[in-house]
């Protein structure tokens, strides 16, 4: 499987939360997550999946449906700061 590309939009979250970001080497995940110190924090985005920045890339109104309909599918546990969710709610779906 290809590595996923990390586009522009999601670097400019990671810099927001002051976190670096690189394609992950976990093989069904998207984006490895680490502190700016180099220390990894975890892995967010199930491969195979789209997300908002790949959604934007084709259709708008599809992308702020499925931002919608995910935010509210995870809403308890987005707001969890540091954790998975949250940085994948930040990253991919913000």
């Amino acid at each position: 499987m290809d590595k996923y590309e990390i586009k522009p939009r999601t670097k400019i979250m990671a810099r927001k939360l002051n976190v670096t970001i690189q394609p992950s080497t976990r093989k069904n995940k998207k984006i490895d997550v680490y502190h700016k110190e180099g220390k990894y924090i975890t892995s967010v985005g199930a491969r195979g999946y789209r997300d908002y920045p790949t959604y934007l890339q084709t259709d708008k109104n599809i992308a702020e449906i499925k931002k919608r309909h995910y935010k509210k599918r995870h809403e308890k546990y987005r707001h969890i700061k540091g954790s998975s969710s949250y940085f994948a709610d930040q990253l991919l779906w913000t």
